[in-house]
């Protein structure tokens, strides 16, 4: 029975420490999915990667039954005893564990997924929605938290930013058949000279084709930058914040590819840092609707004219056919202005207002 206090908060360092602990969960997937890429003779659902990955999730959940359990201690009862940010976390941790037996029984049964079906298992599927409800607790936390106000120091909403960044490689994980970050400099300026498959007269067989980098870099952009602006719209986020999102995002594709492509993973970080500086020079919010759209349009065109840069600087010069590397940012431009118009279509109040008890307990 619900003993009808209204839902408390968390301290700052409780979010901290759930950040931390998720960078376990985090990181033992990335493991896991580096496993499943690059070792073609996986026989078994138990493997060190799988212990790191399932560890990660024990200690994770841990810690926020823990949080319930003192409330519950202090004489709470029912969703009063649940802090405000954590129910979604706390529903997920038996679905997840209900898809983690589901997913030993399906690899015991069917064996082990190493190629692209990996991405569309269902029991997979599970895992990784209700991963993503887990990990993002500290965003939950911090969304309406009393204490962080409108424009937030980088310590304060450091664990939120790690929660939602990691959630984005989620996301990339399972749309790695388009993840633009995962191509060498090489078949990036191969790609965009539009080389045939053969390579042309001499040349031995190249990588993809431009269609195919060509919606990689569409999908990657709406991958990447949408919880970049969901938080632009929220906060007047502190200089360092897209900077450390990105280093966070590159991890898995990295992963993937046994960090075969660091110059092109380490454009996104420079990115990052330019559209920190976007930040502070423009200050998009929610109430700044012209300042948040430029922010979209430019920060998109400068990620990605950074890519173009950078895989040209290191993967043999220019691609042979301009306008390719000349549209493709203003392409990635003009998506992340669109994505700016649908996520604020109005200006609306960079402080939102305080929740009643009712609808926080329904949080």
């Amino acid at each position: 029975m619900d003993t009808g206090e209204p839902r408390a908060w968390v301290s700052p360092r409780t979010d901290q420490v759930m950040a931390l602990l998720g960078i376990w969960f985090g990181v033992g997937l990335m493991i896991d999915a580096w496993a499943h890429t690059n070792l073609t003779e996986l026989e078994t659902f138990f493997t060190p990667w799988h212990a790191v990955f399932y560890s990660g999730f024990a200690v994770v959940s841990g810690w926020i039954i823990w949080q319930v359990w003192r409330n519950v201690r202090a004489g709470r009862q029912g969703l009063a005893a649940v802090p405000n940010g954590y129910l979604a976390g706390l529903v997920a941790i038996p679905a997840f564990a209900a898809f983690g037996f589901a997913d030993m029984m399906w690899h015991t049964i069917l064996g082990i997924e190493t190629t692209i079906n990996i991405l569309f298992s269902p029991s997979h599927l599970g895992l990784i929605v209700t991963m993503m409800l887990i990990i993002t607790t500290p965003v939950r936390s911090a969304w309406n938290a009393p204490d962080i106000g409108a424009r937030p120091s980088l310590g304060r909403l450091l664990p939120a930013l790690v929660g939602l960044a990691f959630a984005t490689t989620l996301v990339s994980l399972f749309l790695s058949y388009g993840d633009a970050m995962q191509y060498r400099p090489e078949s990036i300026v191969q790609a965009f000279s539009m080389l045939d498959d053969s390579g042309g007269p001499g040349r031995g067989p190249v990588g993809p084709g431009a269609d195919r980098v060509a919606v990689a870099m569409v999908v990657t952009n709406v991958v990447m930058f949408s919880p970049v602006l969901l938080l632009v719209r929220r906060w007047l986020l502190p200089f360092g914040s897209v900077t450390v999102m990105y280093a966070i995002m590159v991890l898995m594709p990295g992963a993937q590819t046994q960090f075969r492509n660091v110059p092109i993973l380490l454009s996104f970080v420079v990115a990052g840092l330019v559209s920190d500086l976007l930040i502070r020079w423009l200050r998009p919010s929610g109430e700044r609707r012209a300042a948040y759209w430029a922010f979209a349009g430019l920060s998109a065109f400068a990620t990605w004219s950074l890519y173009i840069g950078v895989a040209s600087a290191t993967g043999g010069g220019l691609p042979a056919v301009p306008e390719l590397w000349t549209g493709a940012p203003v392409i990635a431009g003009l998506i992340g202005l669109a994505l700016g118009a649908l996520l604020l279509p109005n200006a609306v109040t960079s402080e939102p207002a305080r929740p009643r008890a009712a609808d926080a307990e329904r949080a």
